[in-house]
């Protein structure tokens, strides 16, 4: 059987739902897992690689059954099962994971980032001269960009177009802009954006979302500020403060 993973939007728009069988999630996660490097490879990224790593322990539970699962119709049928001589399920498992939609939207540019710095360290330690082309077939790299194709098919699907032109706009200004990301400040964003109830309005507000996560302003600059001085404090990276702003308990999805 084909193997397609699912994105779509939750039903409240809280975000977006990652589903596919055991072999689509453990394709995603590898690549992505390739794709970050390890700890260490690309300091600057430190923050935005454990944004991503946090959506990757997600994904890696729901695959070991840790969260939610559906059963999804597979195409086979009685007739097809007599015409191949086979007693088969007519229906996959589908395990499913959801990740808030502006941790989502960060994590597909950030992304971006590291496909970039992945290709530029296969191609430096490749013997081939060639491996700067062979890039873009490489298969982790086709599995992280449909990944992120998936994500702005849903964007696609809840915002206006006048709207998904602005967004995309906004995620690609400056490009890149992970790097050095104080990303305590994606969680005043999540939190901010679940506090809205209304699916409607929640979409509306997702411009202004990514806005806020791309511009750094004011707000972002005084989180930037406060976690520097704490790390200093304490004497440690930036990455390992934590600030105390609390998520919802439950979440309509």
């Amino acid at each position: 059987m084909t193997h397609i993973l699912t994105i779509r939007n939750t039903p409240n728009l809280a975000g977006i739902e990652i589903s596919g069988d055991y072999q689509d999630l453990d394709t995603l996660y590898l690549a992505l897992l390739m794709i970050i490097g390890d700890e260490g490879d690309f300091p600057p990224y430190a923050g935005a690689r454990i944004r991503i790593l946090g959506m990757m322990y997600d994904i890696r539970h729901a695959f070991q059954g840790d969260r939610e699962f559906e059963f999804v119709q597979n195409g086979m049928d009685n007739h097809r099962m007599k015409l191949l001589g086979l007693i088969t399920p007519d229906k996959n498992l589908y395990y499913k994971a959801n990740v808030y939609y502006p941790e989502a939207l960060f994590v597909t540019m950030a992304i971006n980032d590291f496909i970039r710095l992945y290709a530029k360290l296969q191609a430096k330690s490749s013997t081939y001269p060639l491996m700067d082309k062979k890039n873009l077939w490489d298969r982790n790299i086709a599995t992280a960009r449909l990944f992120q194709s998936l994500i702005v098919n849903c964007l696609e699907k809840a915002v206006t177009e006048a709207s998904l032109k602005r967004i995309v706009n906004l995620l690609y200004k400056d490009y890149t802009w992970t790097d050095r990301y104080t990303t305590q400040y994606l969680d005043m964003v999540n939190i901010r954006y679940l506090s809205i109830e209304d699916k409607e309005e929640r979409a509306k507000a997702l411009t202004k979302t990514v806005k806020r996560m791309v511009e750094k302003g004011k707000e972002y600059q005084d989180i930037e500020q406060n976690v520097l001085e704490m790390a200093i404090a304490n004497n440690c990276s930036t990455e390992e403060i934590g600030l105390r702003w609390e998520y919802p308990e439950e979440i309509e999805w």
